[in-house]
């Protein structure tokens, strides 16, 4: 939200000087809460730990202790304190009956009010009202979302009114390179299937 409204700043025709005293949210130092450690939460972790970042996690598994150590990342078993504790929150999780609306009014309530809340994983696994709720009476301060239900919202959605949030249009992986190795990965496995191969993404192996 500091980008966003910096940028607005920065282009609006009324803008005859920048104000000294505006100030964002440091991150280096901070502590990151990755909820979902599976590939994309552990390669959120390697580069946060470039940022000198505390990492906590949640996942249903632990990870090895030398993957932890890897990264400097430390195991919450309960989510409640990874939530009580962190500065910034990421979702990446898969969407399940069990992780959806994962986080609600509860979970937002026990989360700092200097917290931001970064959802990268799928929109139902927030409760839109109550981060609409939560953000409206600073229960946290901001939050960011690639993602979001419906995509795209309505355009009279009350989370588009607010000036904590961005939201972006599910647009993660969406670069040429990326898309790319995507399709290379599907085409590997039609060829391993049709082959007889074994399928090197099964989702459900036997």
């Amino acid at each position: 939200t500091y980008l966003r409204s910096g940028c607005q700043i920065a282009v609006s025709p009324n803008t005859k000087c920048f104000a000294v005293d505006w100030l964002g949210v440091e991150v280096t130092g901070a502590t990151l809460g990755i909820i979902g450690m599976g590939s994309i939460g552990y390669k959120v972790a390697q580069r946060a730990r470039a940022f000198h970042m505390r990492i906590l996690y949640h996942n249903r598994n632990r990870r090895r202790k030398e993957e932890e150590e890897a990264v400097g990342a430390h195991y919450c078993e309960k989510m409640e304190d990874l939530l009580q504790q962190s500065d910034f929150i990421m979702l990446v999780v898969n969407l399940t009956p069990e992780t959806h609306k994962l986080i609600g009014k509860k979970e937002l309530g026990l989360m700092k009010p200097t917290a931001t809340l970064i959802n990268i994983s799928r929109g139902a696994v927030i409760d839109q009202d109550a981060l609409v709720e939560a953000l409206q009476n600073k229960v946290v301060r901001a939050a960011a979302l690639d993602v979001t239900y419906p995509e795209p919202l309505p355009r009279d959605h009350p989370l588009l009114r607010l000036n904590n949030i961005i939201i972006t249009p599910h647009i993660g992986t969406a670069t040429v390179q990326a898309l790319r190795m995507m399709a290379e990965e599907a085409i590997a496995n039609m060829l391993a299937v049709l082959n007889g191969q074994p399928i090197p993404s099964e989702v459900f192996p036997k």
